[in-house]
């Protein structure tokens, strides 16, 4: 590589083990969070881990999710950005930069999302020195909107909310037309995004097991992972716990309101960040064990519980939780969250896990970026009091159901599968045999493996820029 006036950031292995870091830039790094938020050393507090490279995650209550089964959620709140998606943005743009696929000097990025990505492409892209356009539909929270301006990225909105993918791809057709020098990252097929959850998120949670088990909490091996899938980046996480515990279930989830996999369904709906009306390319569909799908009304009143003082009162006066578990839900969870966790709860319920089957699944946000939605929502039904909100736990979290689930077949796993076709091959200039190549576990591997070459790359870059 002969740029030596490229930003890097760290390798994969840096972001799972921050301990890794050369010290002197993971002391900056740590002060740069709250000082200088803005500063490119924050590149290095991309992980799950906090400055004693301890895991951020919290074992939720059984008093709120109603089952025996412990479920452990990751929270993201502490990234750069406050959500995990900034790893993927990261991850996406080093291998691109790495490559020699994009030059500061002459490109402008294009970052077409539903949300965090977005957010994150934003704060990665202008750190790292790039002019960077954001897509980003008309019907998504105000907030998301604040935070790419701040961040310095320009911004297109398009029409609809967070299902209207296939709009953000005809933008993106248009800017590629418009100039040589646009460059799409596009989170759904681009593999950074699947190696991020791989091999970080993956290999975090890997971890996690052994330090559940040091608590009581489990055998030492994860039952089950959940994750709503929007650029399907998340969920890839199982195809690492799935190498380690052959048994381990994967779990994707879905809005209702737009059953893509379910039922080859479609519609709009609110929970952001999740349920794109399409079956995403680095999404390995045959290593899934079941599609589960979720309210988007019932997401959004589970955030108001969980954020609400009515809520928290509820919670500590009606049901005993803890205050201090109490307080922290109320500043890991965005909507995504509360899906995440319904499903992890339907789960439990359709699998009969029980104390020793640890489930672990994702806050990819916080309550943040999500104000003006539960300002609507107060709008729409009223204002929580206490007894609304107990009525919420019950009839919410303790009163999930094992319907609205389909699971992964042989049957099951080909259709998804196959309806990549439509969005791929017939809109997106894929080939069949690409396609085709998807069926095998080692076109998978082959992606993971790449691994290893991007952080030897980084670490060469890193080398060069200091002579």
């Amino acid at each position: 590589m002969q740029n030596k006036n490229l930003v890097l950031g760290p390798t994969f292995e840096e972001m799972l083990n921050p301990s890794k870091i050369e010290p002197d830039i993971r002391k900056r790094a740590l002060k740069a969070l709250t000082e200088d938020p803005l500063d490119p050393i924050n590149l290095f507090n991309i992980t799950w881990k906090n400055a004693e490279n301890q895991i951020n995650y919290q074992v939720l209550p059984k008093e709120l999710t109603g089952v025996e089964a412990p479920i452990v959620v990751l929270y993201a709140k502490d990234f750069p950005t406050g959500s995990h998606k900034v790893g993927a943005a990261y991850s996406v743009l080093v291998d691109l930069e790495l490559l020699g696929e994009v030059d500061p000097a002459r490109h402008t990025l294009v970052w077409p999302s539903t949300g965090n990505y977005g957010i994150g492409g934003a704060w990665v892209g202008c750190r790292m020195k790039f002019d960077s356009i954001v897509i980003l539909p008309l019907g998504m929270s105000a907030e998301r909107f604040e935070k790419i301006k701040c961040y310095g990225a320009r911004l297109i909105q398009t029409p609809g909310c967070e299902s209207n993918v296939k709009e953000i791809y005809d933008k993106c057709h248009e800017l590629r037309r418009s100039s040589p020098n646009i460059r799409i990252l596009n989170q759904f097929e681009v593999w950074g995004n699947y190696r991020f959850h791989y091999y970080v998120t993956g290999n975090t949670i890997v971890e996690l097991a052994d330090e559940l088990k040091k608590r009581g909490i489990g055998n030492g091996r994860i039952a089950a992972f959940c994750s709503a899938m929007g650029s399907a980046g998340t969920i890839a996480a199982g195809d690492r716990l799935k190498q380690v515990w052959q048994d381990h279930k994967i779990v994707g989830l879905e809005p209702i309101q737009c059953p893509t996999l379910f039922n080859n369904g479609y519609g709009a709906h609110d929970i952001q960040g999740i349920g794109d009306k399409h079956v995403t390319w680095i999404h390995n569909v045959k290593n899934m064990d079941a599609i589960m799908c979720l309210d988007d009304v019932e997401c959004k009143k589970g955030l108001q519980l969980l954020t609400e003082e009515a809520g928290l009162n509820a919670l500590t006066r009606r049901f005993g939780v803890g205050s201090e578990d109490a307080c922290m839900m109320s500043q890991i969870f965005g909507i995504s969250g509360v899906c995440n966790v319904l499903g992890a709860i339907k789960t439990a319920k359709f699998y009969g896990l029980g104390k020793n089957d640890p489930i672990v699944t994702i806050c990819t946000d916080s309550l943040d970026r999500y104000h003006s939605v539960m300002e609507q929502m107060t709008e729409q039904y009223g204002k929580m009091d206490e007894a609304e909100a107990a009525t919420r736990v019950v009839s919410i979290f303790h009163g999930q159901k094992t319907d609205w689930i389909s699971e992964g077949t042989r049957d099951a796993r080909e259709r998804w599968h196959n309806l990549k076709y439509y969005t791929w091959v017939e809109q997106q200039g894929k080939t069949v045999e690409e396609l085709n190549a998807q069926r095998t576990a080692e076109y998978w591997i082959e992606k993971q493996r790449h691994i290893a070459k991007d952080d030897k790359m980084i670490l060469e870059a890193r080398k060069n820029s200091r002579e």
